[in-house]
């Protein structure tokens, strides 16, 4: 059975990419429009790797990422930030809430692709 992956991302464009990019590699996605879309959507359905965006209305990558950490399902899954933040104290915040990796938009679709392979199989 195909892993699936939840990605978040107010972009839709930026979305379509990721689900192109993971569909492709053979991975299941479901996508979700900002951080309170992806927290109910991955609370119907564990998945078993999250991609988040930091910067979304309603809620931002690092208050999703410490909702999800908070759920007894979620406090093994992979949590990966795909985000222009870059900054070494944005990064320590993504560490600190329970990130497990960070990428840089814009993207390499392969670079992505191998990542998710790394973390998940």
């Amino acid at each position: 059975m195909a892993k699936t992956i939840l990605a978040v991302d107010d972009s839709g464009s930026l979305r379509q990419m990721v689900a192109f990019s993971l569909k492709a590699a053979g991975y299941q996605v479901i996508e979700a429009v900002d951080g309170q879309d992806g927290l109910e959507k991955a609370k119907n359905q564990v998945v078993d790797l999250v991609l988040t965006d930091q910067n979304m209305p309603r809620m931002d990558g690092l208050t999703l990422i410490k909702s999800l950490r908070a759920l007894p399902s979620y406090q093994r899954v992979p949590i990966l930030m795909l985000t222009t933040e870059s900054s070494d104290d944005m990064k320590a915040k993504g560490r600190a809430a329970g990130a497990n990796g960070w990428l840089v938009k814009p993207f390499d679709p392969q670079k992505l692709t191998e990542v998710v392979k790394k973390v998940i199989g």
